[in-house]
């Protein structure tokens, strides 16, 4: 597996997978923008150059972002999920970073579980933050402490 950083040219990949696996999904020019903008945008891909998993983070004022981390589903429970937030949240630490935040939909429990296990907790709720097939879904809002441990995030 190769990490490294979001490029022009793995634009149509990331809008393509998102497509794929969110009921709201962010375009292609999202995803541009936010390179252009200047937040850590990354991108796993295998050994034959196919993506796996994407992350984007934003960093200001000591506060991360998670915006957005999506996992392939014919490669999602192989820890590539978890890879990608330790190194957003390694990046966000790196980057002065002392809290940081995201948003998760209240029906994507797998994704939860991976965010509660790497020690975020839930501090509150958007109602009606992301889109869907229905129309709206409610967010849960999680934060974690990345002060406190800064000795989780050392990647291996």
């Amino acid at each position: 597996m190769k990490l490294r950083p979001m490029q022009a040219e793995d634009l149509d990949a990331v809008a393509a997978l998102e497509s794929h696996i969110s009921p709201g999904p962010w375009t292609r020019g999202i995803f541009r923008d936010c390179m252009q903008a200047g937040y850590d945008a990354w991108v796993l891909k295998d050994e034959t150059d196919l993506l796996t998993a994407f992350g984007v983070l934003s960093t200001g004022a000591s506060e991360a972002h998670v915006l957005n981390l999506g996992v392939s589903p014919a490669q999602r429970r192989r820890g590539y999920g978890r890879k990608m937030l330790m190194h957003l949240l390694s990046r966000a630490g790196q980057l002065g970073a002392e809290r940081a935040f995201l948003e998760v939909r209240v029906s994507n429990t797998a994704a939860q579980q991976l965010y509660r296990s790497a020690g975020f907790h839930e501090i509150g709720v958007r109602l009606n933050y992301y889109r869907n097939t229905e129309g709206r879904e409610d967010a849960l809002v999680l934060s974690m402490s990345l002060v406190r441990d800064v000795h989780f995030f050392k990647e291996g």
